[in-house]
């Protein structure tokens, strides 16, 4: 197999990173995989925030022998998450048609690799199909079938090709009028019970500057689909303060991270079973109002929210 290139984005937490590369390292597809680093630049001179920018390549070069090569890309101006993310992505799926995105804050299985690229070759002419996806949202009961597909994007341990990433839309107010104007907003919002919409409106306001809602967006107005585990493949371990965009949260990882997901061909459309336990799990959720329901809702709107 050709397995796809690694997109890796970091700023200044060469701790947290560490941990990322050797969570991917013990993924056995490591070695065939080209990891190219995007380090964005720093927002000042300030000394410290200099020596964390210099640590996180230190890190980076502690791990070159892991991978089947190492290209280290440094910004030398802040670019934020966002344009760095949408440029990395256009960057490597304009080199290598395809994409594995990582961020310096995922804890990756050891079927994490095989997975996004189990998935990246099974459906990668299957038009509708814009990515595979590797975290999914917790359910108590367990609901979800083995892999299924939602319409939209995601942004926690994801793949892509070039062919559905040149359908991502950076023009939020226009993806925010396209929902607005074809009566989109409810089922965007997964039947009113996720603020999906009111994200992408902050977004627009220049309260957030988040890629994901975009992407989300974008791929759900195009009718596309993303391929899901039953169980996380990956776990978010920034949610600690020490990130620029995601802020702190206590709640704990209630869903144990998968060794392996397989992944078989299955009927490329939305599956409503799946969908329709997501949406009782929100609506739960607002039911709640309180309580590690809600704190997880509160932790999801952070994950496509803030970044």
């Amino acid at each position: 197999m050709n397995h796809a290139p690694l997109a890796l984005f970091c700023y200044r937490r060469p701790e947290h990173l560490r941990t990322t590369l050797r969570s991917l390292a013990r993924n056995p597809e490591a070695s065939q995989s080209a990891l190219i680093a995007f380090c964005d630049g720093p927002k000042s001179s300030d000394p410290q925030l200099l020596e964390a920018i210099a640590a996180v390549q230190k890190v980076l070069r502690e791990f070159e022998s892991a991978f089947q090569s190492l290209e280290i890309v440094k910004r030398e101006t802040n670019y934020g998450l966002a344009k760095n993310i949408i440029h990395g992505v256009t960057d490597v799926v304009n080199r290598y048609g395809r994409v594995i995105v990582i961020e310096d804050d995922l804890l990756c299985s050891p079927g994490f690799l095989k997975y996004l690229n189990d998935g990246l070759t099974l459906y990668a002419d299957d038009a509708a199909v814009a990515s595979i996806h590797a975290y999914v949202v917790p359910l108590a009961r367990g609901e979800y079938p083995e892999t299924f597909f939602l319409r939209g994007a995601d942004c926690w341990g994801w793949a892509t090709w070039k062919r559905a990433w040149e359908e991502f839309r950076a023009d939020g107010a226009a993806l925010l009028e396209e929902l607005e104007s074809g009566g989109l907003k409810r089922r965007f919002d997964l039947d009113g019970t996720y603020e999906y919409t009111a994200m992408l409106r902050e977004q627009v306001a220049g309260r957030n500057d988040s890629w994901a809602i975009r992407w989300h967006a974008s791929a759900f107005l195009a009718n596309r689909l993303t391929l899901y585990p039953g169980r996380s493949l990956v776990q978010n371990i920034g949610l600690d303060g020490s990130g620029t965009h995601c802020g702190t949260d206590e709640t704990p990882n209630w869903n144990e991270v998968a060794a392996e997901i397989p992944v078989r061909r299955i009927p490329v459309q939305e599956n409503q079973v799946a969908r329709a336990a997501l949406v009782a799990h929100y609506r739960s959720a607002q039911a709640a109002g309180t309580g590690w329901v809600q704190r997880a809702r509160r932790l999801a709107k952070r994950v496509i929210g803030a970044k």
